[in-house]
């Protein structure tokens, strides 16, 4: 089985993952915060690093594995907000938009969804709190 958590950044989705991977002895897999290499300049530069990488490597991997997955970020919200608002607000030419939707639509022919996605919704003034309790200059 496969579970997303969905929500805005800062809204526990990482949390949430933890939690409920310690409580039912499921299998944890994290957004790349840490180690992911454009993170950072893309919040310097959304136009510039808006085509980000999709992270094929990984989706493949969770499809191989038989355990129960509890992700706390999914392609999804990379497809559906981050590089539809990014091509809507003009950070993303149409162009890399619709070669990285080409891209989307070529993996989910080969990958499943989520069997179960669970959406965070918290308020901005709890968002700011957690992100900036976290500590990333970035964010």
């Amino acid at each position: 089985m496969h579970i997303a958590i969905a929500g805005n950044i800062g809204s526990g989705k990482t949390t949430l993952t933890r939690m409920l991977a310690k409580h039912y002895g499921w299998t944890p897999k994290y957004e790349a915060v840490d180690h992911n290499p454009y993170l950072e300049d893309y919040y310097k530069d959304i136009p510039r690093w808006s085509f980000r990488f999709l992270g094929f490597k990984d989706l493949l991997q969770l499809h191989q594995d038989e355990t129960t997955i509890v992700q706390d970020r999914s392609i999804y919200e990379g497809v559906y907000v981050f590089a539809a608002n990014n091509h809507k607000t003009g950070s993303m030419t149409a162009r890399d938009f619709n070669v990285y939707m080409g891209l989307f639509d070529a993996m989910t022919h080969i990958l499943r969804y989520p069997d179960l996605m669970i959406y965070l919704k918290a308020s901005v003034p709890h968002l700011v709190k957690n992100i900036q309790g976290r500590g990333r200059d970035y964010e």
